[in-house]
């Protein structure tokens, strides 16, 4: 009788690695990866492949059985360097005796890997992300090659996130693997997810147990596959805690292999041995790992807290304020942000109360005073009130079941607010913000999110008898919407008033072109903080009428006295301000040739990323104002923005070891010159036109000397015979950021669905500040140049990089030209709305100008001459252009 045949994965390097059941666990090691070792990227980028070598060797020598090799970074070739590289291992005998991961999210590098290495390896990895096509022909190709493969728990609906998720895709990919390809089951091996536990996040908890219960899912009903993870990731909670992530390590691999994990990637110096983990912490961290515990995270917080050696008394270690009347703790748990009793008081509260309405109307009211009154006297800021309204919400959330069963048809709140962004626009984050503030002061909101149409508006404001429309902008166009909106409605006979925000809006533009097509109260609210007082006077009887009064006469002296000054202000014409043009020395001038020409795609990990944020426009987008980091330590806002910072800082962490976002973009350089003075030709290496950049010019007289400025100037003049070069770009992290903050909306958490897309911005721009050195020191290389992360948001270096829509080249339709020239939509998936505003919102697209001399600068008010000029030359009706170009244009 035939002996039934063992089918173990086999591995090898020089010698032979074999998987048996006996096997206890096999480390990968990590340092080998351009995404994991700062100083392994260092090396490979500077071409220093020895020193490289030595750190793969000191992984073997560390006792390594595996080590994984990975060379995804945006601005490497990862092709060239996984191939140099893995030629390199195969001629050192101590390395190239363990076997190799190839690591990487491209099949291009991939392929290029499994083409040189030596022995059989493992490929990390593949996944059903792409479809089954894809993966299919992915899993054929390296079966051919001869290697093992990884198989991500991850398809084209996402990334598994919860036990049923992760089995459900794994046996999937076996079936297809097994059964279609006839892939051998032994050298599959499952990557179900390892995530961050101890998040804080309700949805976290299970993120550990649900990993060991696929695991010994995937080892009963999955025959001979195998099961992997990077165990490092389950600590991302604790960075900087290195004793706290040690335990967190050893526990985690402790009941991974007991269920069945047959290998991981992990550095053996960030492990404790289980045995002689501190049996306290021991005990914390399992009730984290398995979920043993409603308070397994808090107790674990404070515990960590202790190991950090810095003193500090956690809050709830002192909850005196638990003592006081239903009231006080109301009031407290609401000005401090604090959720954890609030259902437990409020059915305190309503135990009392003949009507559940009153718990809001009395009770939470007076504790949503105090947050109110503290917020207009300076003493408390933006962050904390939107965690207020996390907890005024959740304790809302809880009341309506019985509010509904009592409900008599009346209301209590202070007014009907609808709010919206116009159509076009994509941003809302100041509009939220506004949102939560009117909410916590009990009036009710009604939001119709972003891109709204007139139409939708002002139909939603008449069927839900709305008191306020409160409309918000960031781009030029939107100013036109509202102006529309508002002579739609005084068409209709409608008198609701408006309230007008966003980055582009002002009290001038309000006064001077809003407020004359409207006979109703229209008012410029500048900041969150005045939204309560301004609706309040809007809408309350004894105040009403005084107060439009008041403010019909502030905005009737406001537009005289703009129209009077700019009658003032003097300018040339479009022919003398060409006369005036700034004069650059092209004869001593020798434009530096780039050394990649064309159009590239461009990843990056979001972890290169953070180092490039500027953190001043964050903390402006809560109204903290101040330079970062000094306002840390400001006197009166430095505890709230350090606050606001810590809490920016955990969930930056999981964004990037999570990968919430993807970080893409698309950028070209090409030759170029100036023509026509105000043009920008762009042509192929061959000299064949490709598009032309069309740049405005500044028209107000200057004083003497003081040349008119337009963008073209900065490239050489095409009469010059200087062969000249221009770059463009887009990049993005905004997809998956909806999604992000729709979750957080979902569970009434107002606070870090703002920050999610806060947040989402910052990257976006440290992107662009990324790629924009990556340009000037590699892929242009026209600057040498070391300069520090503060120095890089002081703009030390040389070069610009305008953008459309901004104050040197306001027209927002140069993006179409941009689009089109780099192909944004296919590269990225970056698209324009009708009013050109870039979609998703976290999104930065624009110029590349390398000129010394090049500087950021303002159009400034230009003249009808020159708008009927810049018409011919787009190519579009003077009409069209005046829409455009409007907030410039001169009165």
């Amino acid at each position: 009788m035939k002996t039934a045949t063992h089918k173990y994965l086999k591995l090898s390097g020089l010698e032979p690695l074999i998987i048996t059941p006996e096997t206890n666990f096999v480390n990968v090691g990590e340092r080998t990866n351009v995404t994991g070792s700062r100083k392994f990227l260092r090396l490979i980028k500077e071409e220093r492949y020895e020193e490289a070598l030595d750190i793969a060797r000191a992984q073997v020598e560390g006792g390594a059985q595996i080590i994984d090799v990975n060379m995804d970074e945006g601005m490497l070739d990862g092709v060239h360097a996984m191939t140099k590289f893995l030629n390199l291992i195969a001629a050192e005998p101590d390395i190239a005796r363990v076997p190799v991961m190839i690591d990487s999210s491209k099949w291009e590098i991939i392929e290029a890997g499994l083409k040189v290495i030596q022995g059989k390896g493992v490929v990390n990895s593949i996944s059903l992300k792409e479809g089954k096509e894809q993966f299919v022909h992915h899993a054929k190709l390296i079966k051919r090659y001869g290697a093992a493969v990884i198989v991500m728990a991850f398809d084209e609906n996402g990334q598994a996130d919860s036990y049923e998720r992760r089995i459900e895709i794994c046996k999937r990919s076996y079936d297809l693997l097994v059964n279609e390809i006839h892939f051998p089951a032994e050298d599959i091996i499952f990557d179900p997810n390892i995530f961050p536990v101890a998040t804080g996040m309700e949805e976290h908890r299970k993120n550990a147990l649900d990993f060991f219960k696929a695991t010994a899912w995937i080892k009963a009903h999955l025959p001979y596959a195998h099961v992997s993870g990077g165990v490092s990731n389950v600590s991302f909670s604790f960075r900087g805690n290195d004793k706290v992530r040690e335990a967190m390590h050893s526990v985690f691999l402790y009941h991974a292999i007991q269920n069945g994990m047959t290998m991981g990637i992990v550095n053996p110096e960030m492990l404790e041995i289980y045995d002689t983990i501190d049996p306290h912490l021991l005990e914390l961290v399992e009730d984290v790992l398995l979920d043993r515990r409603d308070d397994a995270t808090e107790r674990l917080l404070e515990l960590a807290e202790s190991f950090k050696g810095d003193g500090k008394v956690n809050e709830k270690q002192i909850q005196e304020w638990r003592n006081g009347s239903v009231q006080e703790r109301l009031t407290h748990s609401l000005v401090k942000g604090i959720d954890e009793f609030i259902e437990l008081d409020v059915e305190e509260a309503r135990a009392l109360t003949s009507k559940a309405i009153e718990v809001i109307e009395i009770q939470l009211m007076n504790g949503m005073n105090v947050v109110g009154d503290l917020f207009g006297s300076g003493k408390m800021f933006l962050p904390q009130v939107v965690k207020s309204a996390r907890v005024m919400k959740k304790a809302v959330a809880y009341l309506l079941p019985y509010i509904e069963a009592q409900k008599d048809g009346k209301s209590s709140s202070a007014g009907k607010v609808l709010m919206a962004t116009v159509k076009g626009d994509v941003h809302d984050i100041g509009k939220n913000i506004v949102a939560v503030v009117l909410a916590c002061n009990n009036f009710e909101i009604i939001d119709l999110g972003v891109m709204v149409a007139p139409e939708k508006i002002i139909e939603t404001a008449l069927k839900e008898n709305v008191d306020i429309i409160g409309l918000s902008g960031l781009i030029t166009p939107s100013l036109d919407e509202m102006v529309y909106l508002a002579k739609e409605m005084e068409r209709l006979n409608i008198s609701i008033p408006i309230m007008i925000g966003g980055a582009t809006t002002s009290r001038a533009h309000t006064a001077v072109k809003i407020a004359p097509e409207y006979n109703a109260p229209v008012v410029h609210v500048n900041d969150a903080s005045r939204a309560v007082t301004v609706a309040s006077h809007l809408l309350q009887e004894e105040t009403k009428a005084a107060y439009t009064q008041s403010l019909r006469t502030e905005y009737d002296d406001l537009r005289t006295a703009y129209l009077n000054r700019a009658r003032d202000k003097k300018y040339l014409s479009i022919e003398q301000a060409r006369a005036n043009k700034l004069q650059l020395d092209w004869d001593n001038y020798t434009p530096t040739t780039p050394k990649q020409l064309g159009v590239q795609k461009i990843a990056v990990d979001l972890e290169e990323l953070v180092d490039f944020i500027d953190w001043t426009p964050f903390f402006s987008s809560w109204e903290l104002y101040g330079k970062y980091p000094a306002l840390l330590t400001d006197a009166i806002v430095g505890e709230q923005a350090t606050a606001l910072y810590n809490d920016a800082q955990k969930m930056l962490a999981q964004i990037v070891s999570e990968k919430w976002f993807t970080a893409k973009g698309v950028l070209g350089i090409f030759p170029a010159n100036q023509i026509n003075d105000d043009d920008i030709e762009v042509c192929d290496t061959n000299g064949t036109t490709l598009a032309h950049f069309l740049s405005l010019r500044q028209q107000s007289e200057k004083t003497a000397g003081a040349p008119n400025i337009a963008l073209a100037d900065f490239i050489a003049p095409k009469a010059t015979t200087i062969k000249d070069y221009i770059g463009a770009f887009c990049v993005t992290t905004g997809f998956g950021v909806e999604e992000k903050a729709a979750a957080f909306e979902q569970q009434l958490d107002d606070y870090n669905a703002i920050l999610v897309k806060a947040l989402a911005d910052r990257l976006a721009e440290a992107f662009a500040e990324y790629l924009h050195l990556k340009v000037r020191t590699t892929i242009w290389g026209y600057s040498e140049e070391s300069f520090s992360n503060l120095e890089l948001i002081q703009e030390a270096y040389k070069g610009i990089r305008p953008a459309p829509g901004y104050p040197a080249c306001p027209d927002h339709l140069e993006k179409l030209t941009l689009w089109k020239l780099l192909d944004v939509e296919a590269n990225t998936g970056v698209q324009l709305t009708e009013s050109m505003a870039m979609w998703p919102a976290s999104s930065v697209s624009g110029y590349y100008f390398a000129h010394p001399q090049s500087k950021y600068f303002g159009l400034g008010k230009i003249k009808a001459d020159q708008v009927n000029d810049y018409a011919k030359r787009r190519g579009i009706s003077p009409e069209e252009a005046h829409k455009w170009l409007a907030p410039n244009i001169s009165e």
